[in-house]
């Protein structure tokens, strides 16, 4: 069985989205923030955004979680060369949750205690690179119901 990331920026559904998803499969399912180490974890609830140093440590973990195969992983992956990193580590489909800025904020508005601040979205979203042509991903859009999210992934996942 392949393994799978559920990745976009905070706010898009990644962890209820993965978690629904490792259900309907069979899967494992991991939540990246989990995988934090505390120092990140305390950088992003300070309102600072994680560099590609901080990253690192993490992406390595997120990717030995995919490498045991069977396995979810709620990550945000913005950028190709994370991406890149875990999938030179783990063979994984990319599942990306598109969203527009003012419906990933009114989500984030209804997590007051989720470490993430809404202060970083705007970063984020300035840091996401889309999945590209040559990389091998699904996308659904998040203006759906977490139900139709869920369907739109399995259907196209059989098909791929």
């Amino acid at each position: 069985m392949t393994s799978y990331v559920v990745m976009g920026v905070s706010g898009c559904g990644k962890s209820s989205i993965g978690a629904a998803i490792a259900a309907a499969i069979g899967a494992r399912f991991v939540d990246g923030d989990d995988l934090h180490p505390p120092a990140n974890i305390a950088k992003m609830s300070r309102g600072e955004p994680l560099t590609d140093a901080d990253r690192a440590p993490w992406l390595a973990k997120v990717a030995q979680e995919l490498a045991q195969g069977d396995t979810v992983v709620a990550c945000s992956a913005l950028k190709r060369k994370y991406r890149d990193q875990i999938r030179a580590q783990a063979d994984a489909v990319f599942l990306f949750l598109r969203g527009e800025r003012d419906t990933l904020l009114a989500r984030m508005a209804l997590r007051p205690d989720h470490f993430m601040p809404v202060s970083l979205l705007d970063s984020q979203l300035a840091t996401l690179e889309p999945p590209s042509a040559e990389e091998v991903h699904l996308v659904q859009d998040i203006e759906q119901t977490p139900a139709q999210i869920v369907a739109g992934f399995l259907e196209a996942m059989t098909w791929r």
